[in-house]
């Protein structure tokens, strides 16, 4: 019997253990999880420079595919075209998706990005289609005063947890009320 007591002394402090350090990592887990994801500092300016390597074709291309949430193709997109290296065009494309810029010509004077919010919207000769669905609840925007450009920025503004910014944009860019444009972004929630 006395045999036996060691043993299971043993066993019984590898068992208090391993249950003490999986609590211990799951709050440093719950930790982690609970913190606000912030932007690094200087995301927007980084974001501004970033779009202004870009030319307008390949300015719509990246954002498109950061809305369809194809990063890693918006990646490639901007090493491709920027010749960045690839860490660089990581932080570019991430700058670019969490503070969304207008795309600017070179020869055009600057002004802030928050100018064109007050401009009238621009209609473009075809209408454009917006789906979202969730479950069994389908929702649809038509519009000629929205693109790729601008619902990617929408849906960026919904992922970041700015639905009430994005469905004003929303009912901006389109003829919805702002009762369905709030409807529309609680579907965005991917």
């Amino acid at each position: 019997m006395e045999s036996l007591v060691i043993p299971a002394l043993i066993l019984v402090a590898v068992a208090v253990a391993v249950v003490l350090a999986s609590r211990a990592l799951g709050k440093r887990k719950a930790a982690q999880d609970a913190a606000p994801r912030q932007a690094a500092p200087g995301a927007a300016e980084l974001a501004r420079t970033a779009a202004a390597k870009l030319s307008e074709a390949e300015h719509r291309r990246i954002y498109a595919l950061i809305a369809q949430g194809q990063a890693m193709a918006a990646i490639k997109l901007y090493y491709e075209a920027t010749g960045d290296g690839l860490r660089a065009s990581r932080d570019a494309v991430g700058a670019l998706a969490s503070h969304p810029q207008p795309y600017r010509s070179p020869d055009a004077p600057g002004s802030a990005p928050e100018d064109d919010e007050d401009d009238e919207p621009q209609r473009f000769p075809y209408r454009y289609r917006a789906i979202a669905s969730k479950g069994d609840v389908t929702r649809e925007v038509s519009s000629n005063m929205l693109n790729d450009e601008i619902y990617g920025r929408i849906r960026t503004l919904a992922r970041n947890g700015d639905a009430e910014a994005a469905a004003a944009a929303l009912t901006r860019h389109s003829d919805i009320s702002m009762k369905q444009a709030r409807e529309f972004i609680e579907l965005l929630d991917d």
